[in-house]
């Protein structure tokens, strides 16, 4: 294993050590195929990038995003988009929305992964006027309000 594998393989390790309580309760709820029988993995090397959840069956991956994602907005995009060209569909969830909400936040990924085909990379779609460029791409970020 090369050097750069190696500390993409440490790293990862202080992620899953250093996790945030969002992080921590919503692997809680996701670990040992408790939810919907499907595998988990967490802080998990997938290219240049370390994502926070991952089914690979379902090529669903789910990220738990504090305070620090506001101002990497451009490279969460550029990350998000690549992920997509390999298939997957990226949920993000604002901590505190995971924190508050976790039968919400887990209601979201059940659907997602029932109404979920393994997205194709397809010709751009930019300049469409009128579609949600993000959720076309095969991301979203998604909200809760408390009622």
């Amino acid at each position: 294993m090369g050097v750069i594998a190696l500390d993409k393989v440490h790293f990862a390790r202080n992620l899953r050590k250093e996790s945030t309580d969002a992080e921590k309760l919503l692997w809680r709820k996701l670990r040992s195929k408790q939810f919907l029988g499907l595998k988990f993995r967490r802080q998990q090397s997938i290219g240049k990038y370390i994502v926070d959840f991952v089914c690979f069956e379902k090529k669903i991956i789910i990220e738990a995003d504090g305070s620090q994602h506001i101002d990497n907005s451009e490279y969460d995009n550029i990350r998000s988009e690549w992920l997509f060209s390999q298939g997957f569909k990226v949920l993000r969830f604002y901590d505190n929305d995971i924190l508050r909400n976790i039968e919400g936040v887990l209601e979201v990924i059940k659907n997602e992964i029932e109404n979920h085909a393994t997205p194709s990379p397809g010709p751009s779609h930019q300049g469409r006027g009128g579609i949600d460029q993000n959720q076309d791409k095969g991301y979203e970020r998604n909200r809760f309000h408390k009622a």
